[in-house]
């Protein structure tokens, strides 16, 4: 979806052309221009004269665009893989699929602040660089690692990289007790599931694994909620005295923070509530008066059966998005931040007047974003992995579907046995529980439903997946579900029989449509092929083809086959035939790495040999050497 509602400064840069620079209330766009296609026969003219200048100029160019090219900077190749960005005050930090986290700033660069540097590559443990997750600061960069370890690197002007005065660094302009920053990612803290700040904070929040919460940082007006008294935290130090429930989200102001609990002792729809401290300043605590702990900010305006989905800071004011479509601000509206058509500040909750969205998709994948002074409200689907795209995408094709549910109003909605066999609890009585939970929900909630069992993610709407969780397995991953699926004994349900050398391979349908083009174009088709057998595989050798076996189900290399150069080659030529869909990771990229992995393991282990054999030489040398020693004293 290309729309996205804005309002507040419409300035520094422009984001809506021919439009005031405040925008009162929510007006909405879309981001690619509606009248580009319009316009382009007339520039066509325009753009041919602007080519012939530019032809005149090439030659003169072109070496030294082939010499630029050659010297492309590696990090710009691996830049364009983005998975999120973030910015700071005076930084920013992209994080790229492959888990690498590359920034550029005044405090991670000094040298060359304008240039993109590889930071996660700077972390000492080679075996902690895989970056899941970046939070960005008012002028500090957080990384959470797939190892579940913080490093933080930039400013510690306020502790907040939870620096100790102890640390010593040679020849500091600003030592003078206290260390002001690092341009080398420092290990905060391990064991952490989440981590909190915010564009304007110099403080941080990060949670562990058993939902304990601690800080470090600016703590003016206790907005780490650790009372007034103390300025700076310069330790990483355990938040007492939060709200009962489970901490969903915190964000951070510039002297406050915002936290979002949710209570789980209901058994239908979990309620969730919003709590604050800090800095009273223009009103963004949503409540009047300094807050030095955690206290519930009231929201009278909601309905009974409405949560809330989403929310936002910026400079000293908060957004909240609702289940039922409903926005609500507080906090400074000097221009019009808020949406609410004047530029009154808010000290409590207020709701703001939204157009009639066009979207048909579910509230729960909108989200709000509050810039400095100027706030967007967008619709995102939830992200998931190839094989979670591949089993939705398979879930909507109701070609194979063998069981069916009816909704509340009598639609039939339907769904893959297999599938739900092994996303399900391993309990008959499940499809049962699944029936009756279907039997009260609308068709579009039904299909949600489904969603999240085929893809185990909670975001397409946590609130009906709160009733379903009970009976997935949702601590299994999906490449573990096609695993069992894989080594599944039962051979009734491998429906599709392939036959190479004189050797017989069974599959289910299901699985091969998912992964393959050249079986979904031969199941789906009217002239199928009745025969059930595909026999043109012998260029491929037995180890090959179950190690390629093994890959169309979970997306990963079976350990036990071991890699050579041959077993590449032929995959290659086996892809082809296969037409398979674009995976990720890439088969014969995962195999190349795990062959140039092995060189370099033996390369290594030969290395640390001779290194041994070396250490074993001197040490028989210098035993003799001391034994000649002691006997011309004795003498």
């Amino acid at each position: 979806m290309n729309d996205c509602l804005f309002f507040g400064y419409n300035q520094y840069p422009i984001i809506l052309k021919n439009k005031s620079d405040k925008i009162t209330k929510p007006i909405q766009f879309k981001l690619k221009n509606e009248n580009e296609n319009e316009n382009e026969n007339e520039n066509e003219n325009e753009n041919e004269n602007e080519n012939e200048n530019e032809n005149e100029n090439e030659n003169e160019n072109e070496n030294k665009n082939e010499n630029e090219n050659e010297n492309e900077n590696e990090n710009e190749k691996q830049i364009k893989q983005i998975s999120t960005v973030t910015v700071g005050y005076q930084n920013e930090a992209i994080l790229t699929k492959e888990g690498n986290v590359f920034a550029k700033g005044k405090d991670i660069n000094s040298r060359n602040p304008k240039e993109f540097i590889n930071i996660s590559s700077l972390i000492e443990d080679t075996n902690d660089r895989i970056i899941q997750d970046i939070v960005y600061g008012y002028q500090s960069i957080y990384l959470l690692t797939s190892n579940q370890n913080v490093y933080g690197i930039g400013s510690n002007k306020f502790g907040q990289l939870s620096l100790s005065s102890k640390i010593i660094i040679k020849k500091h302009k600003n030592l003078n007790r206290k260390i002001r920053k690092t341009q080398k990612p420092i290990l905060m803290m391990k064991n952490v599931s989440k981590v909190f700040s915010g564009a304007s904070s110099e403080h941080v929040f990060l949670l562990n694994s058993n939902q304990e919460l601690f800080g470090c940082g600016k703590n003016n007006h206790s907005s780490l909620g650790l009372g007034f008294r103390k300025k700076q935290i310069r330790k990483l130090t355990k938040i007492q005295n939060i709200p009962k429930g489970k901490i969903i989200d915190i964000k951070c102001g510039s002297d406050y923070s915002i936290m979002l609990i949710e209570n789980q002792n209901q058994n239908e729809n979990p309620k969730r509530k919003l709590y604050s401290c800090g800095n009273y300043l223009y009103n963004g605590l949503g409540k009047n008066g300094d807050t030095y702990e955690f206290t519930e900010i009231k929201l009278s305006l909601f309905e009974n059966d409405d949560n809330i989905i989403d929310i936002s800071v910026g400079y000293y004011y908060t957004l909240i998005l609702t289940s039922k479509g409903k926005l609500f601000g507080f906090g400074l509206n000097n221009l019009y931040q808020l949406g609410t058509g004047d530029t009154n500040s808010q000290s409590i909750p207020i709701q703001i007047e939204l157009p009639k969205l066009r979207f048909n998709e579910d509230i729960s994948n909108y989200h709000i974003y509050c810039g400095y002074n100027r706030s967007f409200l967008y619709y995102s689907p939830p992200s998931f992995s190839n094989l979670e795209e591949d089993l939705i995408k398979l879930f909507r094709r109701k070609e194979f579907c063998d069981i069916s549910f009816k909704t509340k109003n009598g639609e039939i909605i339907k769904a893959h046995k297999l599938i739900l066999k092994y996303r399900l609890n391993q309990n008959e009585n499940q499809i049962d529980k699944l029936q009756e939970i279907i039997s009260n929900k609308s068709i579009k909630e039904s299909n949600q439903i489904f969603e999240m069992i085929y893809s185990n993610n909670s975001k397409i709407n946590p609130i009906l997946y709160s009733k379903i969780k009970e009976i997935i397995n949702s601590n299994e991953k999906i490449e573990e579900t096609m695993k069992r699926i894989y080594l599944n004994e039962n051979e009734n349900e491998k429906d599709f029989i392939i036959e190479r050398n004189e050797k017989q391979y069974k599959f289910p349908k299901l699985i091969l449509i998912m992964r393959s083009e050249l079986y979904r174009g031969m199941f789906l088709s009217v002239t199928e092929d009745k025969s059930n057998k595909v026999t043109d595989y012998s260029e491929l050798s037995n180890k090959s083809f179950e190690l390629f076996e093994y890959w169309i189900y979970s997306n990963q290399i079976k350990e036990e086959i071991q890699i050579t150069k041959e077993i590449i080659d032929e995959l290659e030529t086996g892809i082809d035939y296969f037409q398979l869909n674009q995976t990720n990771p890439n088969l014969i990229d995962l195999l190349i790495k795990n062959l140039i992995i092995k060189i370099k393991i033996k390369i290594k282990i030969k290395i640390k040999i001779k290194i041994k054999i070396k250490i074993k030489i001197k040490i028989k040398i210098k035993i003799k050497i001391k034994i000649k020693i002691k006997i011309k004293i004795k003498n």
